[in-house]
């Protein structure tokens, strides 16, 4: 029946090909689970194994919050000229702006006397654990261009996200989960982009777990295997490994067939261990009343900050947790006329956060995790148009990180006497990545990746490490 050019070998190779192409496209249209182990190797010795990032999309005002600033409460009301990128890229002058005061009251905390308003009463009570970064300055003044340039270092261009760049750089610590999780993210303001790999290759993007929006008690791992023939189910597996790997040899260099392929079999070592990692049930009562979980106001973000401690526990290498919605125009902390509601968003996160610095303190986990709270910007000093909100401000506004290696009870840096403009020891967003990467033993100007014909790095030509910040 057939030739010696067509065994039944053969027949069913080249036809087993053809059904792998069939489960393969199926696959790529699905999210990547994707980031197995990477190029592990350090510059130096790191003082970090992992962050987690604490992402507060909209731009928390640093002068209600973490900048006190006398000149607003002595100035409020007056009207000054506050020209500014926003205010001239609008076509405008700046002038005629209503000094506005901080809606909350400010106190300095704990023995390093650090100041925070009442707006984050229980972080507040760990201001001795944060290395706070007054002077923060970054490119764009719209959220879009600003959130891209937070997690890629470019404004537009089409950059690997700081995740992707840490996995290409160090691997994952565990084999059976992403090396690079984002918690919730938003379809908006880049969407994927922000945790991308772009030209890297495709196994350093992130895993999305759940999507802005969305409640995140349905952001679990499910084991689909459950109920199913263990050994069938292997068996089918390894028959569909063979298919997929048969077209990938007939493709070799196909980065997307390949990350998915490797994504593929992650997802099949995720079955079983990632509903035991990121899972709240093997928590105590306590753990979950610090977190908020099950409190009305607390419980979505509570859920997201603990399951960012469990999967760092676990060895992801970054963990971004996304405090947002899925408005590109209006992010979560957006108040161009309505500052009161930034109270709802604080309630919504403070707990939570407060109990991510205690926690793995002590489960002994801070000394090596990176813990870092910031937005894509801050915001002005001034009303908005005179009214109840706040502008966008690129130029001058306030991080702050803990663990790893930072100083504690410290703060970097100054705005002007308006928390307007950084103005004593700059720090750019280039320069923070640059910092977060020398912290986990990353040189930003040697960790690079050859594309185009040219050596391309997540802090571009830019970039300076902050010692200041260490301990």
């Amino acid at each position: 029946m057939y030739s010696n050019d067509n065994s039944r070998r053969q027949w069913l190779q080249r036809m087993g090909c053809g059904f792998g192409s069939l489960a393969l496209a199926g696959l790529t249209s699905r999210e990547s689970l994707s980031a197995p182990v990477g190029l592990p190797g350090t510059h130096h010795t790191p003082r970090a194994k992992r962050i987690i990032f604490l992402f507060m999309a909209g731009g928390v005002s640093q002068v209600d919050s973490f900048d006190w600033k006398p000149k607003l409460v002595e100035d409020d009301g007056r009207m000054l000229d506050f020209a500014d990128a926003r205010a001239i890229k609008r076509g405008g002058t700046g002038a005629n702006r209503r000094v506005m005061k901080p809606l909350w009251d400010f106190k300095q905390r704990g023995e390093s006397g650090l100041w925070a308003s009442e707006l984050f009463p229980n972080i507040a009570t760990h201001m001795d654990k944060l290395c706070v970064i007054r002077s923060m300055q970054t490119e764009g003044v719209a959220h879009g261009p600003a959130t891209l340039f937070l997690s890629t270092g470019a404004t537009s261009f089409i950059r690997p996200s700081m995740g992707a760049w840490l996995l290409y750089g160090l691997g994952s610590e565990n084999e059976n989960l992403p090396g690079f999780v984002s918690i919730g993210p938003s379809l908006g303001n880049g969407g994927p982009r922000n945790f991308g790999s772009a030209f890297l290759p495709a196994v350093y993007q992130g895993t999305p777990v759940g999507r802005a929006g969305r409640p995140s008690s349905e952001m679990v791992f499910r084991n689909i295997a459950l109920g199913r023939d263990k050994d069938l189910a292997s068996r089918q597996f390894d028959l569909q490994q063979s298919l997929n790997k048969a077209q990938l040899h007939q493709q070799p260099g196909e980065q997307e067939l390949e990350a998915v392929v490797n994504s593929y079999e992650l997802a099949w070592r995720m079955q079983t261990r990632a509903p035991e990692v990121v899972d709240i049930e093997r928590e105590s009562a306590a753990t979950l009343d610090a977190y908020g979980i099950n409190q009305k106001s607390t419980d979505d973000f509570g859920r997201k900050c603990l399951m960012a401690r469990q999967l760092s526990e676990a060895g992801v290498r970054f963990v971004q947790v996304n405090y947002n919605n899925n408005s590109s125009s209006n992010p979560a902390w957006d108040q161009h006329s309505n500052m009161p509601q930034h109270a709802n968003h604080a309630a919504a996160v403070d707990k939570p956060i407060a109990a991510l610095l205690a926690d793995p303190e002590q489960r002994g986990l801070l000394d090596d995790t990176i813990i870092w709270w910031g937005g894509e910007f801050g915001r002005t000093p001034y009303a908005e148009n005179n009214g109840t909100g706040r502008d966008h401000n690129p130029s001058g506004f306030t991080v702050w990180l803990a663990g790893g290696g930072f100083k504690a009870g410290y703060a970097h840096g100054a705005t002007d006497e308006f928390g307007h403009y950084a103005v004593e020891n700059k720090v750019h967003m280039h320069d923070l990545h640059a910092t977060l990467l020398y912290q986990l033993g990353l040189n930003h100007e040697r960790l690079t990746f050859r594309h185009a014909g040219r050596d391309y790095r997540l802090t571009d030509v830019y970039g300076e490490v902050v010692h200041d910040l260490f301990a």
